[in-house]
């Protein structure tokens, strides 16, 4: 794909959750077709018709099985955060249809207990979880979602340990 079809395609819609304990860590999953360490946060894609926040909390119960009512919701991120994928993903992941993501994040509180989060759901994501600080989960995503994760970061800094 030239870089100009590359630019012509569209992002895809998707919606983040910061997830943060009482001591303000932050949920961090491993990925779990991943073959060496790709930590990130609860992620996925804004079905048609779906708002934003809907898409969080429904994103946070198929990835961790936290339900809407282990969490408060804290804030929302103040604009879409976008990224582009990089030469070896574009046009193999999602299709071939989008050239990245444009995010919406939310950050949630999570008022549960530890073992309340399960991984293991219908369709796993990850393969591990743990909780970090702002400056571990950013050193832990992939390198081409880094630039977003730290903005991500910036914007709810002030409820993160």
């Amino acid at each position: 794909m030239t870089p100009q079809e590359a630019s012509a395609l569209p992002y895809r819609r998707c919606a983040g959750v910061v997830l943060v304990n009482g001591d303000g860590l932050i949920f961090a999953g491993q990925r779990k077709e991943s073959p060496s360490a790709a930590w990130q946060m609860p992620q996925g894609g804004i079905d048609e018709g779906e708002k934003p926040k809907k898409a969080a909390l429904r994103e946070l119960w198929e990835e961790t099985g936290v339900t809407a009512d282990l969490v408060d919701f804290v804030a929302k991120a103040p604009r879409w955060v976008t990224y582009d994928l990089p030469p070896e993903l574009l046009g193999k992941v999602w299709g071939g249809k989008y050239r990245g993501q444009e995010q919406k994040w939310f950050l949630f509180r999570f008022t549960g207990r530890d073992d309340q989060i399960d991984i293991a759901t219908v369709h796993p994501e990850f393969s591990a979880w743990k909780w970090v600080t702002a400056d571990e989960m950013i050193a832990a995503i992939v390198p081409f979602k880094r630039a977003v994760y730290q903005q991500v970061v910036d914007m709810f800094r002030d409820h993160l340990a």
